[in-house]
């Protein structure tokens, strides 16, 4: 149902809609709180709170998109702001989201080269979609109104709203990584990808990492020029893992604009976790993993996607090798393997999750005892209230993707443990390893060092794991999902545009 609504001064854009939709029984719409362990989506819609005219930009999927409109529905909750929903076909957006998105710009994101495929991408698609998100975003604003884009779903949208409106601001947040020069410049759409960008006032990035990379990229590409670096946050460390950077290029100038670059981690919701985690019904599952899975041994809590990035076979060859070396630990640990399963009709995630669960079974196959089986394994989605009571059963939680942009489950794991023991395990490859000081830092692409910090973590005394997990918990709470908006935002608001000669 459209609704008649005035201009709005915030506007968001994100392929995913605020709210599930579903249908009640008497068969009317409703709208459902959808259950994101990441706590991003009820973040956005956090910042709605504060406005009367905001407007959030996403899709639906229509029978026919030439007898569709784009459809404005007014929501109540948290605040009264209006969701405009773009149609698009079936195919629409298979081509845009599934083989665009996830075949060719996913594995040059995670520095995965091989498995890059651009023979199947329909660009006139991806920019159809861009372009009409765009148009949808300059309907919208009002004059001078603030417009903020999320994810490389939506790469070309900032130079398409440019073009229109001149008087918006524009800014962009990057949620995965963002690779090397040398491997994002296999993408051969990169220079309209970059100069998109460059649109806008302000790109933001996970960590300093993925903004050097993106400056870079702009400097040696397209030609932009770089500010003098600066010295990163204190909220990051800046020395000694895969992924830390000691200085930033703080704004990049193109084409007559200055734009900035900010590094800004999204934070979890640590006071969420611990009010769940003493929820009577939350409390009665951790009691049933207690009795049921654990039974006095000391469990592993591995949560993730399948996907090739996640080094999910990497982390099932090293336990193996663990029960393989240490007979003493047989039927006293028991790791849980938490991997949901992707979308169907992707080959590439298919073929992962079959490999997965051939592995799983077969180190099952090998150890398990009539009293013990080494491995529980699930591909359903875990509600984010299951997974807390996880997080306050599990002694060890074991992270270890070969790439990942910032991975909030670590920092999830974290905040539940505060004033507890505990040992995270995390790839120095994933964002939250320049944070998080107090993990047990391993190389997903070496057997010897992912071998020894298991091993760390299970031998680990109970007074480390104290220790590490106190310097932890103080950097989650120190820089929640909430400030991390906050930042975007308010440095979006300080953000001049400049005429640069």
């Amino acid at each position: 149902m459209n609704v008649d609504h005035g201009p709005s001064s915030f506007i968001l854009l994100y392929h995913r809609t605020p709210f599930d939709e579903g249908i009640s029984e008497t068969g009317e719409r409703i709208w459902c709180d959808q259950k994101s362990p990441n706590g991003i989506i009820p973040t956005l819609r956090n910042l709605f709170r504060s406005r009367t005219d905001g407007t959030w930009i996403a899709w639906r999927q229509v029978d026919n998109v030439q007898n569709a409109t784009d459809e404005c529905i007014t929501m109540h909750e948290p605040a009264s702001f209006t969701l405009k929903r773009i149609p698009l076909e079936e195919d629409q957006i298979t081509s845009f989201y599934h083989i665009t998105s996830k075949e060719s710009f996913w594995p040059i994101l995670h520095t995965f080269p091989t498995y890059f495929d651009a023979n199947n991408a329909n660009w006139e698609i991806f920019e159809d979609v861009n372009r009409r998100f765009a148009n949808a975003a300059c309907t919208e604003a009002a004059r001078g109104a603030t417009v903020w884009v999320h994810d490389y779903n939506l790469w070309l949208a900032p130079a398409y709203i440019r073009a229109k409106r001149a008087d918006l601001k524009i800014a962009f947040f990057h949620h995965t990584p963002f690779p090397g020069n040398d491997v994002f410049a296999i993408l051969p759409w990169r220079r309209q990808i970059l100069e998109s960008l460059l649109c806008c006032d302000m790109v933001g990035f996970h960590i300093p990492r993925y903004a050097e990379n993106f400056a870079r990229a702009a400097n040696c590409l397209v030609g932009a020029k770089k500010g003098p670096k600066e010295s990163v946050d204190p909220k990051f460390i800046a020395v000694g893992s895969a992924l830390t950077e000691p200085s930033v290029t703080p704004w990049l100038s193109h084409a007559g604009r200055r734009t900035q670059i900010l590094s800004s981690p999204v934070g979890t919701s640590p006071d969420v976790i611990r009010s769940l985690m003493e929820d009577s019904s939350i409390r009665s599952h951790a009691e049933h993993i207690n009795k049921d899975t654990k039974k006095g041994r000391k469990l592993i809590l591995s949560a993730s996607r399948v996907d090739y990035t996640k080094g999910n076979e990497e982390l099932l060859l090293t336990f193996e090798r663990l029960l393989e070396k240490r007979e003493d630990l047989h039927g006293k640990i028991v790791l849980m393997l938490a991997c949901v399963a992707a979308a169907s009709g992707m080959r590439i995630y298919e073929e992962t999750q079959r490999s997965i669960e051939e592995m799983a079974g077969r180190i099952n196959g090998r150890f398990s005892r009539i009293d013990w089986v080494p491995i529980r394994f699930s591909t359903r989605r875990i509600p984010y209230e299951e997974m807390v009571a996880w997080f306050t059963q599990a002694d060890i939680c074991w992270i270890t993707p070969l790439r990942d942009g910032l991975n909030l489950v670590a920092k999830e794991y974290v905040a539940a443990r505060k004033n507890r023991g505990g040992v995270l395990v995390l790839s120095e490859f994933a964002g939250s390893s320049v944070l998080l000081d107090g993990a047990v830092l391993t190389n997903p692409y070496s057997q010897k060092r992912m071998d020894r910090a298991i091993e760390q973590a299970i031998d680990m005394t109970d007074k480390e794991q104290q220790q590490r997990m106190q310097s932890m918990t103080s950097a989650v709470d120190g820089y929640t999902v909430k400030d991390w908006a906050e930042e975007q935002i308010s440095s979006l608001n300080k953000q001049q545009e400049l005429s640069i000669e």
